[in-house]
């Protein structure tokens, strides 16, 4: 078995019967039973289980993670801050009371999602998964194409939609439900069948997302999907094979010509940047300027010379690292990274925490995402990795990357709700 959490030891578990499971009550009353899908392990603290003298509301906020939602919420005021700096001389505040609009909203789904029952959440998760392919497949019909990518749906009113990123929510939630589907209730880690269904799940999405074709967004799908089977407890043969696997299907999408010659020119042109500096190279080039003349302490908030004279492109959202980098420095950059490596610890450490499967690897699935996806975004910026166009989560400008970001959160804390005490 490879490296995954901790399992609790068979012989200490409570024996579960196929078709129900017996929870404990208060002493004298008769034991309730429920659904053997629905069961959650024992210890566990469902909103519908706490106090029922104290309303819902009250009990979820009292049990609420508060460091993480502090942090994702200090995340996205930062992301104002910079998105008015950057964006204030052409559309004065607007973009940025858009973009606390969308952290509203986020807040609200956030809210609404804390409230769920994480264990009846898996009996629903076939049609979340099929929901999100249905919005993959949509866009492939009706998507408007940005930057060479189909990956937006007009609603009207200026807003769009991205399915593909509400897609690494269900991803989340396919992967955890398929792996933690145990044919053998006493054995630790997912069967055979198991796994190949998960990366089954995983190549299925891939193949949707690359149709767009959307290079960034492929990358940390493949990587999600590596990294909870690798903590699902598989065997390491399994995983060692994906690996094999993932590295050979990119070398034949790389020379036999099935990426994009624009992906392919972002692919190749952060090596050397400076061989085409006013074509494939300007955003590399501009970008490690910004980042460069930030120095310590940075050069002032609305005073960067690449984000105020309009040389950074797309500097709202793919590139929104390299404005706090040169109006922060790299103390306001280290800050950013530190609070995005808090947010990724502590979706660990509830996974950690959690004596169930489920719910561990929706959390493990949500610490691959953020890790993943802010390691592309601030290794784009700095010029060490390939120009993708993913946004920097809860930062970058962007409604569907908010509301994604906060339902993960939501998930996050709703399990936490779930695993926590009530001392």
């Amino acid at each position: 078995m490879s490296g995954a959490f901790p399992e609790t030891s068979p012989s200490t578990r409570p024996a579960r019967s196929r078709s129900a499971v017996t929870f404990p009550t208060d002493e004298g009353a008769r034991p309730s039973t429920v659904p053997h899908r629905w069961a959650a392990p024992v210890g566990a603290v469902r909103p519908s289980d706490l106090p029922r003298e104290q309303p819902v509301v009250e009990r979820v906020l009292q049990r609420t993670d508060w460091p993480l939602v502090g942090v994702a919420l200090a995340l996205s005021l930062l992301g104002a801050l910079a998105i008015y700096s950057t964006t204030h001389m052409d559309t004065g505040a607007a973009t940025a009371v858009k973009h606390l609009i969308n952290l509203g909203l986020g807040l609200g789904l956030f809210a609404v999602i804390s409230r769920l029952d994480v264990y009846r959440l898996r009996s629903l998760t076939p049609w979340v998964v099929l929901l999100g392919w249905a919005g993959l497949a949509l866009v492939l019909v009706i998507g408007k194409e940005i930057y060479g990518a189909k990956s937006w749906i007009v609603i009207g009113g200026g807003f769009t939609i991205q399915p593909t990123e509400f897609m690494k929510i269900a991803l989340c939630l396919g992967l955890a439900a398929i792996l933690s589907d145990r044919l053998r209730p006493k054995v630790a880690e997912p069967g055979s069948l198991q796994v190949v269904l998960a990366w089954t799940l995983v190549f299925l999405t891939l193949g949707l997302v690359m149709l767009q074709p959307d290079l960034g967004s492929g990358i940390i799908i493949g990587l999600m999907g590596f990294g909870v089977v690798a903590l699902s407890g598989a065997n390491r043969w399994w995983v060692l094979a994906a690996l094999v696997g993932a590295v050979t299907v990119a070398t034949v999408a790389i020379t036999s010509g099935l990426l994009a010659k624009h992906q392919m020119d972002r692919l190749t042109t952060f090596l050397h940047p400076e061989q085409d500096p006013s074509g494939t190279g300007y955003q590399v080039i501009q970008s490690k300027i910004a980042v460069g003349s930030g120095g310590l302490f940075g050069q002032g908030y609305l005073q960067g010379r690449q984000a105020q004279g309009g040389f950074l492109p797309v500097d709202e959202s793919d590139f929104i690292f390299a404005v706090v980098a040169e109006e922060f420095g790299l103390v306001g950059g280290l800050l950013v990274l530190l609070l995005l490596v808090f947010v990724v610890l502590r979706a660990l450490s509830i996974a950690q925490r959690t004596t169930d499967v489920f719910p561990r690897l929706v959390a493990v699935g949500i610490a691959c995402w953020f890790a993943a996806q802010t390691t592309e975004n601030v290794g784009m910026t700095m010029g060490m990795l390939p120009m993708t166009g993913v946004p920097l989560p809860f930062v970058s400008y962007g409604g569907s990357s908010m509301f994604a970001g906060w339902i993960a959160l939501g998930l996050l804390n709703a399990m936490a709700i779930a695993t926590r005490s009530d001392d």
